[in-house]
Parts: structure tokens; C-alpha cells; sequence
């Protein structure tokens, strides 16, 4: 009885001693399970922060950013609104006429859905006049030697004296075309018509379709629109369609064309042969001129007349001191 008193105790002692060494046990666990996080997390910390410096909070107000409506001090200054920054960069070519030079600046010269492909302004007067002004090109007629300007699609042609030398143009020009493009300022104006054009090429183009136009008329067109103008182009000029009678094609060259040594080449061998080929009912092909061209023409026909007279008076009056020496 006593033994079995004895084991009872035992077993009781057993069993509560199992009950408190378990929360015991629990616990340790519990902690240990607590701990090890922690303490990952702060192997992780230390190897990050080894890697990749932290960003304190002082840093991170000096951080640049990019805030849209933040203007600049130049632009508070001067009150204007911020635009983008225009880059220029002006090409220079040379054309088959020694005193006519090609720009291209990487801007385009007309306006976008300009009536015509090309502007010439041949004094200074008409850089002023309607409908077409243009502050660049009066600018450029004030560079000693200048005697024209003509405005291509995306160049300038511009034509000096055959005195004058490209040496001390070409910087002033560059210089006044790169003062345009970065100020944002239209080369090309549009004014109240007032009259007669003081810009050639300032109306319709010639070259445009026509529903009047016959069929040959329009074959001529299409074949100098497509072929023809843009090799003429190239060389710094633009061509004009005149008319069509009795089998001639009457055109105009303009540009470094309209002075260029050359041109009566180009309208014989080039565009002449070529219209004859493809169209059967072209006969020739001749350059037209403006009244104001006769009338020049005419003035140095009697110049060179007059002179003519002087030399035949000067070698009449020398002969007899020849024979009497």
C-alpha cells in the first residue's frame, strides 16, 4: 500500500513537473524564434548598407528633381516663358555659278503650305514691299557686294557682284542667318497686297495643276515639276513655267540660274532635249524675260554702243599720228 502511495507521488510529481518545464521550454523557443529574425534583419541591414550607402533624410532634400512648372533664373528674370533650345547648323554649297552660293540651314526658309516653291528678291526696296517682306533678306542686301536673294523650300541662295569677294560675304551671312533661326523670328512675312508683286514667285505656282490646262500643257508641267525643278533646285535656282504657243516652251530660270553663264546650256541640252523626247509637240524651248530685263538689256545695248562709237572716234583720231610718225 505504501509502495503504491509512494508511485502515485511519483507519478503526480512527474506530471507537474512536465506541465511547468513546458511554458519553460515554449518560451525559450519563442524567444529564440523572436530573436533570429531580428538578428537576420540586422545581418541584412549591415550587408546592404556595405553595398548601397543609405539616404538620410538631409540627402534626399538635395536631390535634384524634375518639377514641371519650376523656371529657371534667366527665365525669372527676364519674365519670358521657357522654350526648347534651337540648335542651328548652316551647309554651304557651291552652284554652277561662281558668284551664286547655296545655304542650308537645317530650318526650313517658306512656311509650311507656302503658295509657291520659291522667293527672289532683287533690290532692297522689295525686301520692304508687299506681300511677302523679309527682315533677313533686307538685312543681307546691306552686306557690301550682295546683288540678290532667293529663297528656296529649306535654302537660301545668295548672288554677290562678280567684284566682290565670297570671303568677306560668307561670315556676315552666316551670321545673320544663324541671328533668325535662334530668335525664332519668321524669315519669310505675309502684308496687305498693295499692287503689282515685289517678289517674284510670290503668287500661284506656275508649275501647279490647272484645270484650264490642256493636255500637253499638263504634260509639260508634270515632266518639269518631277524631273527638271528638283535637279535646278539643287543648283541653288527654281524654274517658271511662261506658256506654250506654236510648239515653244517659254520658261524662267531664277535663282543662281537666272545670272549663271550657263543657263542657255542648261535650257538647250537639258530640259529642251528633254521635253522633245517624251512630248512630240514641243518644237523648242526659249527663255523668257521680264520688262524690267528688256529694259535693262536695252540700256546696255546702247552702252555698249556708245562705247563702241568712242573706240571707232579714238582709232579715227590716232591714224593720222601713226602716218605722220
Amino acid at each position: 500500500m505504501a509502495a503504491s502511495t509512494t508511485s502515485a507521488n511519483m507519478i503526480k510529481r512527474t506530471v507537474l513537473s512536465s506541465r511547468f518545464t513546458a511554458p519553460i521550454w515554449s518560451v525559450a523557443d519563442a524567444s529564440s524564434r523572436t530573436i533570429r529574425p531580428s538578428a537576420l534583419g540586422s545581418f541584412r541591414s549591415i550587408h546592404h548598407s556595405a553595398r548601397l550607402p543609405a539616404i538620410t533624410a538631409s540627402e534626399t532634400r538635395h536631390r535634384p528633381t524634375v518639377r514641371p512648372n519650376q523656371l529657371s533664373t534667366a527665365t525669372r528674370v527676364s519674365g519670358q516663358p521657357p522654350v526648347g533650345k534651337r540648335t542651328i547648323f548652316i551647309q554651304t554649297e557651291s552652284t554652277p555659278n561662281p558668284d551664286a552660293l547655296k545655304f542650308i540651314p537645317n530650318h526650313r526658309v517658306l512656311p509650311e503650305g507656302f503658295s509657291t516653291s520659291f522667293l527672289e528678291y532683287l533690290s532692297p526696296r522689295s525686301t520692304l514691299a508687299p506681300p511677302h517682306p523679309s527682315s533677313l533678306a533686307a538685312n543681307l542686301f546691306n552686306v557690301d557686294g550682295v546683288q540678290s536673294i532667293f529663297y528656296g523650300p529649306e535654302f537660301i541662295t545668295v548672288t554677290k557682284g562678280s567684284d566682290a569677294n565670297w570671303a568677306h560675304i560668307k561670315p556676315e551671312v552666316f551670321s545673320l542667318i544663324t541671328q533668325v533661326v535662334t530668335s525664332g523670328e519668321a524669315i519669310v512675312g505675309t502684308a496687305a497686297k498693295g499692287g503689282d508683286n515685289a517678289q517674284n514667285g510670290g503668287e500661284v505656282d506656275s508649275l501647279s495643276y490647272n484645270e484650264d490646262d490642256d493636255e500637253v500643257v499638263s504634260m509639260i508641267k508634270e515632266l518639269l515639276e518631277t524631273r527638271i525643278r528638283p535637279a535646278i533646285q539643287e543648283d541653288g535656282g527654281d524654274i517658271e513655267f511662261r506658256g506654250f504657243e506654236n510648239g515653244i516652251v517659254m520658261l524662267k530660270l531664277r535663282g543662281a540660274c537666272r545670272t549663271c553663264d550657263s543657263s542657255t546650256v542648261t535650257l538647250r541640252n537639258g530640259i529642251e532635249s528633254m521635253l522633245m523626247h517624251y512630248i512630240e509637240e514641243v518644237q523648242g524651248v526659249e527663255q523668257a524675260t521680264d520688262p524690267e530685263e528688256e529694259v535693262s538689256m536695252l540700256e546696255f545695248a546702247k552702252f555698249e554702243e556708245k562705247l563702241r562709237q568712242q573706240k571707232g572716234a579714238q582709232a579715227t583720231a590716232s591714224t593720222p599720228l601713226d602716218t605722220a610718225a
